[in-house]
């Protein structure tokens, strides 16, 4: 089993070490990832520019350093690297739930690119606002039990059919939850805030404010459950149907509550 470990915050971000950590004694882990953060570049693959490699030693781990996207990691492990039997990504700095994150994160769209030719994803990100938070034994310990159960659900068995990829919110605080949800269609109601620069001239500032949690969804899970949220996805562009990781939400309730990783 060949598993390459990729984000979108960056190669030295911790969330990827906690990530290449929980999957490294599930096979061959393999670490390619964007030299820089390159984060809201889910539908970005590098094709006006070339795409540089570097092989890097960090935390005493070969890793491989590319100027790409996310995306672009996975064909640089399909063309240059050997190939890949499964791909995680994340731990992403900041939720990526509904559908409005999911079509731009940079995340999800490693992963969404791997499981076009049939590899088997997920992509993980969390509810904290700093990296940092990865260094907190107690909170990487949590996120740890998570990403083990998930990549051995992965690993021992094939995605169910009309899955093709398993995106994973997971909570700040965790308060008990585990379930297989859609996502929400909204995270935040955009705005574009009129400003006007030191020679007088106007500009606009796009930012977004929350949106109300719809029921039942992924936002409302992680926010207001504080639960774990798994959506499967389909690349028809629709939900996978959830009653089939339900045996998923028993896999990751049994790692988090387990003494032991």
């Amino acid at each position: 089993m060949r598993i390459v470990v990729t984000n979108d915050d960056g190669i030295r971000c911790p969330g990827l070490w906690v990530l290449y950590e929980a999957v490294a004694p599930l096979g061959e882990a393999i670490v390619v990832a964007p030299v820089e953060a390159r984060s809201a570049s889910g539908g970005v693959l590098t094709l006006e520019a070339p795409i540089r490699v570097y092989e890097m030693k960090i935390r005493g781990v070969s890793a491989y350093g590319i100027t790409g996207s996310p995306r672009d990691v996975v064909h640089v492990a399909r063309e240059v690297l050997g190939g890949l039997d499964m791909l995680v990504a994340g731990v992403n700095v900041g939720e990526n739930t509904s559908i409005q994150n999911i079509l731009v994160s940079g995340t999800v769209g490693a992963a969404a690119e791997a499981a076009l030719f049939g590899i088997p994803a997920a992509a993980f990100s969390a509810d904290v606002d700093d990296p940092l938070a990865f260094l907190d034994e107690r909170y990487a310990d949590f996120v740890t039990r998570v990403i083990r159960a998930v990549a051995t659900y992965m690993a021992s068995r094939k995605l169910p059919a009309g899955v093709d990829l398993i995106n994973i919110n997971l909570p700040r605080v965790f308060r008990g939850s585990v379930k297989v949800v859609p996502p929400a269609k909204l995270r935040y109601i955009e705005r574009l805030e009129r400003r006007v620069d030191p020679r007088g001239r106007p500009y606009f500032w796009l930012y977004g404010e929350a949106a109300v949690p719809e029921q039942g969804t992924d936002s409302y899970t992680l926010f207001v459950e504080g639960g774990v949220s798994l959506t499967p996805l389909s690349l028809s562009l629709g939900v996978g149907a959830t009653h089939l990781l339900r045996d998923l939400v028993v896999e990751v309730e049994k790692m988090i509550h387990n003494a032991k990783v």
